[in-house]
C-alpha cells in the first residue's frame, strides 16, 4: 500500500489511537522553538509539515509548503500524471531491473495514499489487492515507520538504477540529508540487533541440539542396556524352586555358596575365586545380590549377567521374588544435578564423561564439564560437622588426631594446575580388539583444573611425619563414601610422594577457584597430580600412614595392568602392582570419528590434548594424515608454564594437515614427553583384560570435501 499524504488545506490528521505525538526541540530542522512530530508521519518528506495540536500550519510549514514543486490544493489531486516512462538500466549496470521489480516501481510511483474520498486512481497492481479499509474493517491507517522505509529504500534503488526520471524520484522522495543519515544509522542498529539476535539464537540452538542429543543418545543407550537386563534373571521353566530360607543354608563354601538374582538361585562356588571383586561376593552368600547390586551396578550389564546365567541351578518362589529388596530405599537417590552435555555410561553409581568437541575448548576445563567417577554412592556431608582422621602407625603405638575444614584451611594455601585421568580412558578403543571388563569410556575420561589446598606434607610434618622420622612405606586414603557392609572406597600412594614437597599432593577444597562440587568431592579430597584417578580419593575421610599398603578392593584387585596373554581364568592380581603414574597420551578431539571435512587450501585442521603422568611435560605431539606412514609436528601447544618435573597439567595442541579432496583419511596422533616416551602404535600390543592404560596411536576416519 501506498504512503498517505496530507495536505495543509486537508487541516490536521487525525491522531492515531493509543499513540501520543512526540516533542521535539528546535522544530524538524533544530530551529527556535517547538514542533510536535508524529515519530510515525515524520519520516514522510513528501508530505507537508502539520502540527496535529494546531489546526493551521506555522509559518515555517507554510514556507516550506509553499517551495514544494507539487502544490496540495486537495487530498484528492494526484501528484503525478501522465504515463509512466519506460525504465531503462543505467550504463554500465550489470543487473538490469527485472519486469517484476519495474512493475513493483510503477505501483509506487501510481499508489497516492489518500486520507479519504476517491480510490480510483490506483495502479492496475493496487486495484487487485483487497482495500486496506476491506481487510482490516477500519479506517486507513498510518503506514508503520518500517513500511515507509521499505518504499523509501525501493525509490532510492530506482534513482540509482534508472535514467530520465531522477527529478520524478527526488520529488517523491524528498529526502533530506539529515534523514539519509538518519536511516543509514537506524539500518545499522537494525542489522546490528538482527545479528546479535541471530548470534544469540545459533547458541541457544546449539546448546538445546547437544543438550536433545546427549540426552537422546544416553536415554537410548541405557534403555536398551536396561532391556537386554529384562533378559537375565527371568524365570526359567523345568527348574526346581527354593525359597530364601533354604537358600540361607547355602552361606559357606562347605555347604557350596547360593545366591539369588531377581527370579533365578545360582550356585556360584566355582566362581569366587574368579571373581574381580574378591570375597566381597560373599556378603551376598546365601540371599539375594541385588542390594549390593544396587550399589555396584556396573554388575548390571549383559557381559556379567551371560556369565552369571551360566551358574543357574533353579528359580527362586514367587513369594520370596523381590523381598530383599522391597524395603530398601533408593541408594542413589539424593546425587547431585549433573550438566546435561555430559554423556553417561552408567547412572547408578553415576560415571559420564563430556562430549569429545568441548573438552579441548579450553585449557581449564570447567567443573561442570569435568568426567565424573563414581564407584559408590554421593554421600551427603555437612561441611560444619566434617572431620578429618588421621591416623599414624607404628612408632610403639598408633596415634590418632582429628582435623576440621577450618583446621585444614589454618595452613598455606597452594594451587596448582592438575589434570586427572581415569585409568580406563579410551577403554572404548581397546573393546574393539577383544573384549575387557569395565565401562566403555571413551577419549574424555580425563581433564585439568586448579586445584587449591593444603599440602599433605605440611600437615604430617606438624603431626611429626618426616623422612627422617617415620619407617613407614605407604599413606592410605579412605573416602566417607561406602558400600553395604560400610567398607570405604580406598587407595594409597607411596609415602616418598606423598612427603615430598615438590610432589605438590593436597587437601584440595577448591576446584577452579571454587569449593570442589560434590560430584567431586566436597568438602574435601586428595589431589595426587601425575598419577592416576583412582588414587586421588574424593570425600576423603581417614588419612593413614602406614608400612602397608591400602587393602581396598580398588588397590588390590582392580586398575592394575597385565600382559595381552592374561585372562580372567589365569588373572593373579597379587603379581602386578597397583597402577601410580601414568603413561603419555594423546587424543584428537576434532574432528571427530566418521565426521565429514571440508577441506581448505588442501588441509584440515585437528586439535586435540596430550599428557603424561608423574610430572613430564609434552615437548612434541606429531600428527598424521596418512594412516601413520608420515607424520608432522602440531603447529602449536598450549598448556600452562609449569616445567618438568612438576608439569601436572595437559597440553591443547593444533595441528594442520595435507589431505586429498573427496576421499577417506586416517588421521593419527602421538605424543611425546619430556622423557623421551612416546606412545605405542596399536592395541594389540598392549592389550589386557581391564581395558587400562589404553594409548595406543589415537586414529580417526573421516571423509574429506570439498
Amino acid at each position: 500500500m501506498g504512503t498517505k499524504i496530507h495536505t495543509a488545506a486537508a487541516g490536521p490528521p487525525t491522531p492515531l489511537p493509543n499513540r501520543s505525538p512526540t516533542t521535539t526541540p528546535g522544530g524538524h530542522h533544530g530551529g527556535p522553538g517547538q514542533c510536535e512530530i508524529d515519530p510515525e508521519r515524520e519520516g514522510h518528506r513528501g508530505a507537508p509539515i502539520l502540527s496535529p495540536s494546531s489546526s493551521q500550519p506555522t509559518q515555517r510549514q507554510q514556507r516550506r509548503n509553499e517551495r514544494r514543486p507539487h502544490g496540495r490544493s486537495s487530498p484528492h489531486q494526484e501528484w503525478w500524471r501522465g504515463p509512466v516512462p519506460a525504465l531503462q538500466p543505467a550504463p554500465g549496470r550489470r543487473r538490469p531491473l527485472t519486469d517484476a521489480r519495474q512493475e513493483r516501481c510503477r505501483s509506487l510511483f501510481l499508489t497516492v495514499p489518500r486520507s479519504g474520498g476517491d480510490r480510483s486512481t490506483r495502479s492496475p497492481r493496487a486495484s487487485q489487492r483487497t482495500p486496506r479499509r476491506d481487510r482490516l474493517g477500519s479506517t486507513p491507517r498510518w503506514p508503520s515507520a518500517r513500511s515507509t522505509r521499505r518504499q523509501a529504500r525501493l525509490l532510492k534503488l530506482l534513482v540509482v538504477r534508472s535514467v530520465g526520471m531522477p527529478s520524478i524520484a527526488c520529488s517523491a522522495m524528498r529526502h533530506t540529508h539529515h534523514q539519509h543519515h538518519r536511516e543509514e544509522g537506524d539500518a545499522f542498529t537494525r542489522h546490528k540487533r538482527h545479528v546479535i539476535t541471530s548470534l544469540i539464537g545459533v547458541g541457544a540452538g546449539v546448546a538445546l541440539w547437544v543438550s536433545y542429543n546427549n540426552r537422546t543418545e544416553a536415554a537410548s543407550s541405557l534403555t536398551v542396556a536396561e532391556k537386554e537386563e529384562e533378559g537375565f534373571g527371568g524365570r526359567r521353566s523345568g527348574l526346581p524352586e527354593y525359597s530364601l530360607d533354604e537358600l540361607s543354608k547355602h552361606a559357606t563354601l562347605k555347604d557350596r555358596v547360593w545366591v539369588a538374582y531377581r527370579h533365578g538361585v545360582y550356585d556360584i562356588t566355582d566362581y569366587i575365586n574368579q571373581h574381580p571383586g574378591g570375597d566381597k561376593i560373599m556378603m551376598g552368600a546365601g540371599g539375594s545380590v541385588e542390594p549390593f547390586w544396587a550399589l555396584y551396578a556396573v554388575h548390571k550389564n549383559p557381559h556379567v549377567l551371560n556369565l552369571f546365567e551360566k551358574y543357574r541351578i533353579g528359580n527362586l518362589k514367587e513369594d520370596d521374588v523381590g523381598s530383599s529388596v522391597s524395603d530398601m530405599t533408593d541408594p542413589y537417590g539424593r546425587e547431585p544435578r549433573r550438566h546435561v552435555a555430559l554423556k553417561p555410561s552408567s547412572r547408578k553409581p553415576f560415571n559420564a564423561e563430556p562430549p569429545l568437541g568441548l573438552l579441548v575448548d579450553n585449557l581449564i576445563t570447567p567443573k561442570e564439564l569435568f568426567y565424573v567417577r563414581n564407584h559408590l554412592p554421593v554421600p551427603e556431608i555437612d561441611a560444619q560437622t566434617y572431620e578429618l582422621e588421621v591416623c599414624i602407625e607404628g612408632g610403639g603405638g598408633n596415634r590418632e588426631h582429628t582435623l576440621t575444614l577450618p583446621d585444614i584451611k589454618k595452613y598455606p594455601k597452594h594451587t596448582i594446575t592438575a589434570t586427572i585421568m581415569c585409568a580406563g580412558n579410551r577403554r572404548s578403543e581397546m573393546t574393539k580388539v577383544k573384549a575387557v571388563k569395565g565401562l566403555s569410556w571413551g577419549q574424555a575420561a580425563i581433564g585439568n583444573a586448579t586445584w587449591s589446598g593444603t599440602r599433605l606434607c605440611d600437615v604430617l610434618k606438624d603431626l611429626g611425619v618426616t623422612e627422617a622420622t617415620t619407617d613407614a612405606l605407604h599413606v592410605q586414603f579412605e573416602g566417607l563414601d561406602t558400600d553395604p557392609a560400610h567398607m570405604p572406597y580406598g587407595s594409597s600412594i607411596p609415602i616418598e610422594k606423598a612427603l615430598d614437597p615438590h610432589g605438590d599432593v593436597l587437601l584440595a577444597y577448591e576446584m577452579n577457584g571454587e569449593p570442589i562440587p560434590r560430584d567431586h568431592g566436597f568438602p574435601l579430597r586428595v589431589v595426587v597430580p601425575g598419577v592416576v584417578g583412582a588414587r586421588n580419593v574424593k570425600w576423603l575421610g581417614r588419612i593413614i600412614v602406614s608400612k602397608n599398603e591400602s587393602d581396598a578392593h580398588w588397590q588390590q584387585n582392580d586398575y592394575k595392568g597385565f600382559a595381552p596373554n592374561v585372562d580372567w581364568d589365569t588373572v593373579d592380581f597379587k603379581k602386578s602392582p597397583a597402577i601410580q603414574e601414568l603413561p603419555v597420551i594423546s587424543a584428537i578431539c576434532e574432528p571427530q570419528e566418521g565426521a565429514k571435512v571440508k577441506v581448505k587450501d588442501g588441509k584440515v585442521k585437528v586439535r586435540g590434548y596430550a599428557w603424561s603422568g608423574g610430572g613430564r611435560k609434552i615437548i612434541r605431539v606429531d600428527v598424521s594424515s596418512d594412516g601413520g606412514r608420515t607424520w608432522q609436528a602440531a603447529d602449536t601447544l598450549s598448556s600452562d608454564l609449569s616445567r618438568h618435573p612438576r608439569a601436572w597439567g595437559w597440553t591443547l595442541w593444533t595441528a594442520e594437515v595435507p589431505v586429498n579432496t573427496g576421499g577417506q583419511v586416517e588421521l593419527c596422533a602421538k605424543a611425546v614427553d619430556s622423557q623421551y616416551n612416546t606412545q605405542p602404535e596399536n592395541f594389540e600390543n598392549i592389550w589386557n583384560l581391564r581395558g587400562v592404560l589404553a594409548n595406543a596411536y589415537h586414529r580417526v576416519h573421516i571423509t574429506s570435501v570439498k
